[in-house]
């Protein structure tokens, strides 16, 4: 297998309809040569009914099994499957951001581990969101931004860009919801490695279901959270991660 700059990693569950729309706008707007993984859970997943589709397109895509079941250990499945410079975790859902990618790769390119895909920077936004799960996000990033050193105003978002340098020098070890993203951040600031954002949209999915349980998976979030104020409030080095 070659390795390419980026593998763009799209955690799925029953997205096949949604994945075509998704690979064809990797395909008309994305520059810079990229594989796609699509991380599973199950065999029975509806994308094996559009695999046929997959020969529409100029670029790799591969099937990746998760490990265990759930979008965190989807993720990391995909960031073990071989090697990249790179990798970008990309919605499913996701029809608005595929514009931005190749710039996500240009911060890379200047140095930055991490790439947050940022709703709360100028050109940002976060559309649709509910009440309670939008005051829950924006408390956590804008308290993370303000109390501690990482330095961007988007903490939760779990569609980012991530060195294969950050995924080798740390231990993921969230295993819910999304909080592989928050601890990665966490542990790239701790680690002292460079981190950038650039403005993205989020829109709340009004096809199939969320997988996002906020209070189920809140417990992680916490624990990374602290993490990431005990880096700037008690001193903690690159030698604890």
């Amino acid at each position: 297998m070659n390795k390419l700059p980026i593998h763009i990693i799209v955690p799925i569950f029953n997205e096949g309809k949604n994945i075509l729309k998704i690979l064809k706008n990797f395909q008309d707007h994305v520059k810079t040569p990229f594989r796609v993984l699509l991380c599973y859970d199950n065999d029975e997943d509806d994308v094996f009914n559009f695999k046929k589709n997959f020969s529409e397109f100029n670029f790799e895509i591969h099937l990746v099994k998760n490990f265990e079941k759930g979008p965190c250990t989807a993720v990391i499945s995909g960031m073990n499957y071989n090697q990249s410079e790179c990798v970008i975790v990309y919605p499913a859902d996701d029809f608005e951001n595929h514009n931005i990618l190749d710039e996500m790769y240009k911060e890379f390119t200047n140095g930055n581990d991490i790439v947050v895909a940022s709703r709360f920077v100028k050109g940002g936004s976060m559309t649709g969101c509910p009440i309670i799960k939008s005051i829950l996000i924006k408390l956590a990033s804008n308290s993370l931004y303000l109390l501690s050193s990482i330095p961007v105003k988007d903490a939760s978002n779990g569609f980012r860009l991530f060195s294969r340098r950050l995924i080798n020098a740390v231990k993921i070890e969230s295993k819910k919801g999304f909080a592989y993203s928050l601890e990665l951040l966490v542990k790239c600031n701790r680690l002292r490695f460079k981190i950038s954002e650039i403005p993205a949209i989020w829109v709340e999915r009004c096809e199939g279901s969320s997988r996002f349980k906020i209070f189920k998976w809140l417990p992680q979030y916490l624990k990374w959270y602290f993490y990431g104020l005990g880096t700037t409030w008690l001193k903690k080095g690159p030698e604890k991660v």
